[in-house]
């Protein structure tokens, strides 16, 4: 579940007064990227844990501008045998990457959230077959995006390596509510550990599990009462 309306500005006042953070460049990738512009800044990803109506990780890569984001029920996976579904939700401002607290009661979204990891991506190249009259060009991420299929290289703290978003269900004026499945690729950075416990798992900003973020959250430690 996302959050919407009240919930959602305190979230963006939230992530706006914590600033930005300067990150270090992450591995190298031994495979081929898709456009240019590698040299330039790269989009940032974010995986944050929500403990809402149901306990589960959302999936952000920043495209044009916005944090394009999927609902993943059980997380994603550093093991390629694992096919997580992934089910698309509203974008997101680009300040929401670094939202970490609870959603008060009684807004929409409710629930404690971390930043389970962030880093930055880049597109990697479609290996799907495209028809003739698309072979002569490639296509950008937000076309691939649109046809449902992506491939990216994550440079997170935590996750690494080669993924896939793929869209198995609606889409096109199908009518159908999309779903979507989120596959690690058969890299070198691919491991057999799956996803950890949300709520044993640590924030890779804070070091606090979902728990502790939500007892920091009183009113007495706020400095509210």
């Amino acid at each position: 579940m996302v959050e919407d309306g009240r919930g959602r500005e305190r979230a963006e006042r939230s992530a706006q007064s914590s600033g930005g953070r300067q990150r270090n460049g992450g591995p190298g990738d031994p495979g081929e990227a898709s456009g240019a512009g590698r040299g330039a800044a790269e989009p940032h990803f974010v995986v944050q844990i929500h403990d809402a109506s149901t306990l589960h990780f959302d999936f952000r890569l920043e495209v044009d501008g916005v944090l394009k984001s999927w609902s993943v029920p059980k997380g994603p996976s550093t093991d390629p045998h694992d096919k997580r579904l992934a089910m698309p939700t509203e974008d997101h401002p680009l300040e929401y990457r670094e939202f970490e607290g609870v959603i008060p009661e009684g807004e929409y979204g409710a629930g404690t959230v971390i930043v389970w990891d962030e880093g930055s991506y880049h597109p990697l190249r479609n290996k799907r077959k495209q028809g003739s009259r698309d072979r002569s060009r490639s296509r950008s991420f937000r076309e691939s995006l649109d046809d449902g299929h992506i491939a990216f290289w994550l440079d997170g703290s935590k996750l690494h390596g080669g993924y896939a978003l793929t869209r198995f269900r609606g889409g096109r004026g199908s009518g159908e509510r999309e779903s979507w499945l989120l596959v690690k690729e058969n890299d070198e950075r691919a491991e057999g550990r799956g996803t950890p416990d949300a709520r044993r798992a640590r924030s890779v900003l804070s070091g606090r599990t979902l728990r502790q973020v939500a007892a920091d959250d009183t009113p007495e430690r706020r400095g509210d009462g």
